[in-house]
């Protein structure tokens, strides 16, 4: 079943507004809640990056059924991952078993911000795989001492820890993501529509003997508003640096780079890649193609800091309807 979501996106919002509109989110339908995790915003037009941690704390307890995901922590950097583990931890009590674990190799920008460098991508990979194997132990709930090539771990253990086991998912981008993850994710969650990539997804857990294929989580930016042409300027000015693509994105390390990088960008070319104005249709044809290759999970960015209360008032409820009725699924609470 298709289950459509929202995402509490803190580079466009402040900590009491995101909770604001987690609260909204599921009084409008959503069935699960997504958190970016980022030390900095995009763009310095977007003009926010609270901590999602302590974000996610309060949405778990202010919320009473979406289910809750980190969209995505780096354990590998700006949090060593035995703090991520006990993040995670905490978060799942709080919400009484609803939260998921997301986790990925992280970018420059949010990363390069504890001065220890940026590494390659074959580094990173490796760094979070140590990491997620560290966050294992600890989840476990035993008494964890780890010498790792790059971590070092001395007697943690957690103390509090869920009824409901953490679930993870991991970010993966190609074959060999999916070979070095299958194994240590429960769930995928990717960037882009890409059925052959849920295929190998689904394949390399079935060759190991792993039960059941897991949940695959996207991220779809859609920038509703009753006036296309502010739609368009908003979407322009707010989220142009999407259209990079995750190796360009991972890698630049400043907001003023993001800027630079996409200053030929123009308003008809961000229109073109993400659905602008009052069309519910367009939106439902931008998100098609990922429950058509096999995304369980679909989150939705509502671009725009201001425009969250008009979109959930106008918009939430009509397009959960036109998303539900076009992926012939329902909602989690029907």
């Amino acid at each position: 079943m298709t289950r459509f979501g929202y995402t509490l996106m803190t580079e466009q919002n402040g900590p009491k507004d995101l909770v604001r509109n987690a609260v909204s989110a599921e009084r409008r339908g959503f069935d699960f809640e997504v958190c970016s995790d980022h030390f900095s915003p995009w763009l310095a037009a977007q003009g926010h990056a609270p901590n999602a941690w302590a974000v996610l704390g309060a949405v778990a307890h202010a919320t009473e059924r979406v289910d809750l995901y980190s969209y995505v922590t780096c354990p590998t950097m700006r949090y060593h991952p035995v703090v991520v583990a006990q993040q995670a931890a905490t978060v799942q009590i709080l919400a009484d078993g609803r939260f998921t674990l997301g986790l990925g190799s992280g970018e420059n920008l949010n990363e390069h911000v504890v001065g220890r460098g940026w590494p390659a991508i074959a580094r990173r990979l490796d760094m979070l795989r140590e990491a997620i194997e560290v966050i294992r132990a600890l989840l476990g709930g035993g008494l964890v001492d780890w010498r790792g090539d790059y971590y070092q771990v001395d007697s943690a253990r957690l103390w509090d820890l869920p009824e409901v086991p953490v679930g993870i998912a991991v970010s993966m981008t190609g074959p060999k993501s999916i070979a070095k993850f299958a194994t240590l994710a429960d769930h995928l969650a990717a960037v882009e529509p890409n059925g052959d990539l849920v295929h190998e997804w689904h394949s390399a857990r079935q060759a190991t003997g792993m039960a059941g294929g897991g949940r695959v989580i996207g991220q779809v930016p859609v920038c509703w508003d009753p006036d296309r042409d502010a739609a368009v300027q908003r979407a322009h000015d707010q989220f142009r640096w999407f259209g990079g693509g995750w190796h360009v994105n991972a890698n630049l390390p400043t907001t003023a780079g993001f800027a630079a990088a996409t200053q030929f960008v123009r308003p008809e070319d961000v229109a073109e890649s993400i659905p602008c104005g009052p069309d519910l249709d367009a939106i439902v044809d931008a998100v098609r193609p990922y429950w058509e290759a096999g995304f369980t999970d679909i989150a939705l960015i509502q671009i725009g800091g201001e425009e969250q209360d008009l979109f959930f008032k106008e918009a939430a409820e009509p397009l959960l309807d036109a998303l539900r009725a076009a992926a012939g699924t329902r909602s989690d609470h029907d």
